[in-house]
């Protein structure tokens, strides 16, 4: 796979996290979305390392999959918190959350 191709293919799975996160007004979907923009992230890391043969690129890219796992579990954290307090996972109840 050419660098092209992988940057294409980053982009476009970024431009749909993208439509879906603002689009979006369930939690879950707006998670969901924000997961596919940092996996088009992860993309770009590692296309840029294989065609730079960089071990220190290739070290951040396992650095922003962590971080993203992170990412992904504190955010399904507080979507069950607000589920379990209002009975639904739209983003509007989040301000309307009073404890």
């Amino acid at each position: 796979m050419s660098l092209q191709v992988a940057l294409t293919v980053a982009a476009l799975l970024f431009a749909i996290g993208m439509y879906g996160a603002l689009t979006r007004r369930n939690l879950l979907g707006m998670l969901i979305s924000l997961e596919l923009m940092a996996n088009a992230v992860n993309i770009n890391l590692i296309a840029f390392s294989q065609f730079s043969a960089s071990a220190e690129l290739q070290t951040y890219t396992l650095f922003a999959m962590a971080l993203t796992v992170a990412e992904v579990a504190i955010g399904l954290s507080l979507v069950i918190l607000v589920f379990r307090s209002k009975r639904d996972i739209l983003e509007s109840l989040i301000s309307e959350y009073k404890g």
